[in-house]
Protein backbone atom coordinates (compact mmCIF):
# COMPACT_ATOMS: atom_id res chain seq x y z
CA UNK A 1 0.00 0.00 0.00
CA UNK A 2 2.75 2.30 0.34
CA UNK A 3 4.45 1.71 -2.51
CA UNK A 4 1.06 2.44 -4.43
CA UNK A 5 1.09 5.92 -2.57
CA UNK A 6 4.47 6.30 -3.49
CA UNK A 7 3.46 6.15 -7.42
CA UNK A 8 0.75 7.84 -7.13
CA UNK A 9 2.83 10.82 -5.62
CA UNK A 10 5.66 10.76 -8.39
CA UNK A 11 2.89 10.28 -10.79
CA UNK A 12 1.26 13.15 -9.76
CA UNK A 13 4.35 15.61 -9.22
CA UNK A 14 5.45 14.93 -12.62
CA UNK A 15 2.16 15.91 -14.03
CA UNK A 16 2.26 19.19 -12.21
CA UNK A 17 5.90 20.10 -13.58
CA UNK A 18 4.48 19.06 -16.93
CA UNK A 19 1.53 21.47 -16.85
CA UNK A 20 3.44 24.41 -17.24
CA UNK A 21 5.32 23.22 -20.23
CA UNK A 22 2.00 22.21 -22.08
CA UNK A 23 0.11 25.24 -21.06
CA UNK A 24 3.24 27.20 -22.71
CA UNK A 25 3.11 24.91 -25.76
CA UNK A 26 -0.27 25.82 -26.30
CA UNK A 27 -0.34 29.68 -26.35
CA UNK A 28 0.04 30.98 -29.56
CA UNK A 29 3.68 31.51 -30.74
CA UNK A 30 4.63 34.76 -32.83
CA UNK A 31 5.64 32.78 -36.71
CA UNK A 32 8.81 33.12 -37.81
CA UNK A 33 9.81 35.88 -39.59
CA UNK A 34 11.25 34.32 -42.99
CA UNK A 35 12.66 36.74 -45.46
CA UNK A 36 11.86 35.26 -48.90
CA UNK A 37 13.01 37.60 -52.07
CA UNK A 38 10.00 37.87 -54.74
CA UNK A 39 9.64 35.55 -57.68
CA UNK A 40 11.63 37.98 -60.37
CA UNK A 41 14.63 38.46 -57.16
CA UNK A 42 17.28 39.72 -58.03
CA UNK A 43 15.25 41.66 -60.87
CA UNK A 44 16.82 41.29 -64.30
CA UNK A 45 18.33 44.14 -66.37
CA UNK A 46 15.58 45.24 -68.72
CA UNK A 47 16.50 44.57 -72.35
CA UNK A 48 15.65 46.48 -76.09
CA UNK A 49 15.17 44.50 -78.74
CA UNK A 50 14.45 45.39 -83.18
CA UNK A 51 13.25 43.60 -85.41
CA UNK A 52 14.92 43.30 -88.01
CA UNK A 53 17.82 45.01 -87.30
CA UNK A 54 18.36 46.79 -90.66
CA UNK A 55 15.79 48.00 -93.06
CA UNK A 56 15.23 50.28 -96.13
CA UNK A 57 14.12 53.75 -95.55
CA UNK A 58 9.91 53.84 -95.02
CA UNK A 59 9.74 49.96 -94.18
CA UNK A 60 8.42 49.77 -90.28
CA UNK A 61 10.77 47.99 -87.37
CA UNK A 62 9.18 46.80 -83.95
CA UNK A 63 10.88 47.80 -80.73
CA UNK A 64 10.15 45.35 -77.87
CA UNK A 65 11.01 45.90 -74.38
CA UNK A 66 11.09 43.98 -71.24
CA UNK A 67 12.15 44.07 -67.53
CA UNK A 68 10.27 47.45 -66.96
CA UNK A 69 7.83 48.12 -63.74
CA UNK A 70 4.48 46.93 -64.09
CA UNK A 71 2.06 49.54 -65.89
CA UNK A 72 4.95 52.06 -65.97
CA UNK A 73 5.17 54.85 -69.46
CA UNK A 74 8.62 54.40 -71.09
CA UNK A 75 10.19 56.82 -73.21
CA UNK A 76 11.90 55.65 -75.81
CA UNK A 77 14.55 58.37 -77.23
CA UNK A 78 15.73 58.10 -80.99
CA UNK A 79 19.17 59.37 -81.58
CA UNK A 80 20.19 60.15 -85.31
CA UNK A 81 21.20 63.11 -86.38
CA UNK A 82 18.95 65.07 -86.32
CA UNK A 83 17.44 64.32 -82.76
CA UNK A 84 13.81 62.80 -83.37
CA UNK A 85 10.81 63.50 -81.16
CA UNK A 86 10.74 60.80 -78.49
CA UNK A 87 8.60 57.91 -78.73
CA UNK A 88 6.02 56.50 -75.49
CA UNK A 89 4.96 53.28 -74.82
CA UNK A 90 3.60 51.67 -71.78
CA UNK A 91 4.25 48.50 -70.14
CA UNK A 92 2.05 45.76 -69.54
CA UNK A 93 1.31 43.83 -66.06
CA UNK A 94 4.87 42.38 -66.43
CA UNK A 95 7.27 45.40 -67.46
CA UNK A 96 6.86 44.36 -71.18
CA UNK A 97 6.11 46.65 -74.21
CA UNK A 98 6.20 46.61 -77.96
CA UNK A 99 5.55 49.35 -80.71
CA UNK A 100 6.46 49.86 -84.09
CA UNK A 101 7.93 52.56 -85.38
CA UNK A 102 8.80 53.65 -89.02
CA UNK A 103 12.43 55.48 -89.48
CA UNK A 104 12.37 58.52 -91.78
CA UNK A 105 15.68 59.42 -92.05
CA UNK A 106 18.44 56.72 -93.38
CA UNK A 107 21.76 56.38 -91.02
CA UNK A 108 22.11 54.72 -87.49
CA UNK A 109 19.01 54.95 -84.93
CA UNK A 110 20.27 54.35 -81.46
CA UNK A 111 16.75 53.66 -79.74
CA UNK A 112 16.99 53.72 -75.44
CA UNK A 113 14.22 53.67 -73.19
CA UNK A 114 13.72 54.72 -70.14
CA UNK A 115 10.79 53.86 -67.43
CA UNK A 116 9.64 56.89 -65.91
CA UNK A 117 9.74 55.59 -62.10
CA UNK A 118 11.75 52.98 -62.18
CA UNK A 119 14.42 54.82 -64.23
CA UNK A 120 15.32 51.33 -65.73
CA UNK A 121 17.15 51.87 -69.27
CA UNK A 122 18.12 49.85 -72.37
CA UNK A 123 19.27 50.70 -75.34
CA UNK A 124 19.20 48.93 -79.00
CA UNK A 125 20.48 50.05 -82.54
CA UNK A 126 19.06 49.97 -85.75
CA UNK A 127 20.46 50.25 -89.43
CA UNK A 128 18.37 52.46 -92.08
CA UNK A 129 19.75 52.19 -95.30
CA UNK A 130 18.54 54.76 -97.93
CA UNK A 131 16.23 53.11 -100.91
CA UNK A 132 18.43 51.54 -103.87
CA UNK A 133 18.09 54.26 -106.90
CA UNK A 134 17.18 52.82 -110.03
CA UNK A 135 20.44 52.23 -112.42
CA UNK A 136 21.13 54.11 -114.95
CA UNK A 137 22.24 51.12 -117.21
CA UNK A 138 18.83 49.59 -117.01
CA UNK A 139 16.20 49.62 -119.02
CA UNK A 140 12.97 51.62 -119.59
CA UNK A 141 10.78 49.40 -120.72
CA UNK A 142 7.46 48.67 -118.99
CA UNK A 143 7.67 45.70 -116.84
CA UNK A 144 6.04 42.36 -118.23
CA UNK A 145 1.98 41.93 -118.09
CA UNK A 146 0.53 40.03 -114.90
CA UNK A 147 -0.57 36.47 -116.26
CA UNK A 148 -3.92 37.56 -115.03
CA UNK A 149 -6.20 40.50 -113.56
CA UNK A 150 -5.46 40.01 -110.25
CA UNK A 151 -1.18 40.29 -110.77
CA UNK A 152 1.24 37.79 -110.25
CA UNK A 153 -0.86 34.96 -108.24
CA UNK A 154 -1.39 31.87 -110.50
CA UNK A 155 -5.41 31.34 -111.16
CA UNK A 156 -6.53 28.52 -108.35
CA UNK A 157 -10.07 27.72 -108.71
CA UNK A 158 -13.15 29.70 -109.62
CA UNK A 159 -15.12 32.77 -107.86
CA UNK A 160 -18.37 31.83 -106.10
CA UNK A 161 -20.65 32.68 -109.50
CA UNK A 162 -21.00 29.40 -111.58
CA UNK A 163 -22.10 27.74 -108.45
CA UNK A 164 -24.75 30.27 -107.98
CA UNK A 165 -25.78 29.74 -111.55
CA UNK A 166 -25.71 26.21 -111.10
CA UNK A 167 -27.60 26.28 -107.92
CA UNK A 168 -30.28 28.65 -109.49
CA UNK A 169 -30.74 27.32 -112.51
CA UNK A 170 -31.79 24.55 -110.21
CA UNK A 171 -34.40 25.99 -108.02
CA UNK A 172 -35.43 27.06 -111.30
CA UNK A 173 -36.21 23.81 -112.90
CA UNK A 174 -37.26 22.30 -109.67
CA UNK A 175 -40.19 24.85 -109.26
CA UNK A 176 -41.29 24.42 -113.00
CA UNK A 177 -41.68 20.59 -112.26
CA UNK A 178 -43.50 21.02 -108.91
CA UNK A 179 -45.93 23.25 -110.90
CA UNK A 180 -46.40 20.89 -113.65
CA UNK A 181 -46.48 18.05 -111.22
CA UNK A 182 -49.45 20.15 -109.73
CA UNK A 183 -51.38 21.04 -112.82
CA UNK A 184 -51.08 17.12 -113.54
CA UNK A 185 -52.99 16.46 -110.44
CA UNK A 186 -55.38 19.16 -110.68
CA UNK A 187 -56.26 17.64 -114.09
CA UNK A 188 -56.31 14.29 -113.53
CA UNK A 189 -58.65 14.41 -110.45
CA UNK A 190 -60.98 16.73 -112.27
CA UNK A 191 -61.45 14.30 -114.98
CA UNK A 192 -61.52 11.59 -112.44
CA UNK A 193 -64.35 13.09 -110.74
CA UNK A 194 -66.28 14.16 -113.66
CA UNK A 195 -67.33 10.39 -114.10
Amino acid sequence: MRLNRIIMALTIGLAVAAVPTVAAAAQPQPAPTVTTPPADYPPQPPALTVNPTSLTLGASAQLTGWGFGPNETVDITIRVNPVLPPLVATTDGDGWFTISHTPHLHGTHTYTATGRVSGRTASVTLEVLPKPQPSPSRSTSPSPKPPHKGGWLPVTGDDAGTPLKVGGALVGVGAVLMLLTLAWRRNRLGAGSGS
